[in-house]
């Protein structure tokens, strides 16, 4: 890493810098590139990870809307046939630009004022994604990850677990960071399914309907979806009408969306 380089991070872009040398090593071990997939780095900053990569990959592709950290990127990554530098905005970036005849594999330290609409975003591009390895912070993960009946269970979960298989590897610590987050972060791998679990007639409905009920979580379904489905509907998708919505399964919301779309 260039020494002499100086980059103050700047909060409005959500930046704080993997430094620990242990921690990006288990990061590239995690993600075990071979030489030709499609490999993309989101946020790379000042290209701690990247560098790692570079040496397992033919071509990697890196999004980074930070201007400073493009020119420097581009000074300690000089060769142009080895890496491609976007300096774009990843919520905008269409990502399955960069797929052929293989999909593409996702990695990042993702800035955390920006995790949840950035995840939403990239899940709209899921069909050309084989998986992500993320750096989130270690509540997002939870939430992600987590089971019915559980307190983070809510719609983060429901909706990425209709996308993905979720899997949480390891936390990092903030001293690993410069500057440090106030927050403990994890790193989780997302593996879009092949074969989803369930399919919904809607997924606009399906969507509408999940984050409808998790805005009352406290009610339950037959008071967070009065507006939607009344209680002997919910009744009849094998569904207790009675339940809060953080007991709800995946399954059984894309059942109830199923029915409120066609009341659409």
């Amino acid at each position: 890493m260039n020494k002499t380089f100086s980059h103050k991070a700047r909060k409005r872009f959500g930046q704080n810098f993997l430094k620990d040398e242990y921690i990006i090593q288990k990061i590239v071990a995690a993600v075990n590139p071979e030489k030709t997939q499609n490999i993309i780095e989101i946020g790379p900053g000042q290209g701690a990870i990247t560098r790692q990569l570079l040496e397992l990959c033919q071509h990697l592709d890196v999004i980074e809307i930070d201007r400073d950290l493009v020119k420097h990127l581009k000074t300690i990554f000089p060769d142009s046939e080895k890496i491609t530098i976007h300096n774009v905005d990843a919520l905008k970036f269409e990502f399955c630009q960069l797929a052929s005849e293989q999909k593409i594999r996702l990695v990042g330290n993702l800035p955390y004022n920006i995790s949840t609409p950035l995840l939403f975003h990239i899940l709209e591009n899921a069909y050309c994604i084989e998986d992500m390895h993320f750096m989130l912070q270690k509540e997002v993960v939870n939430r992600m990850a987590s089971p019915p009946g559980s307190k983070a269970y809510g719609r983060l979960s429901v909706m990425i677990q209709y996308h993905c298989e979720v899997q949480s590897l390891f936390d990092v610590n903030p001293e690993s960071f410069d500057p440090p987050p106030k927050v403990n972060s994890s790193i989780v791998q997302l593996k879009p399914h092949n074969t989803k679990p369930v399919r919904v007639k809607n997924y606009a409905s399906f969507s509408h309907l999940v984050t409808q009920a998790f805005s009352f979580r406290r009610k339950t379904l037959r008071n967070a979806l009065k507006n939607l489905l009344t209680e002997d509907q919910i009744k009849s998708c094998d569904v207790d009408p009675k339940l809060r919505p953080e007991l709800i399964d995946v399954k059984s919301f894309a059942r109830l969306s199923d029915l409120a779309s066609e009341q659409e």
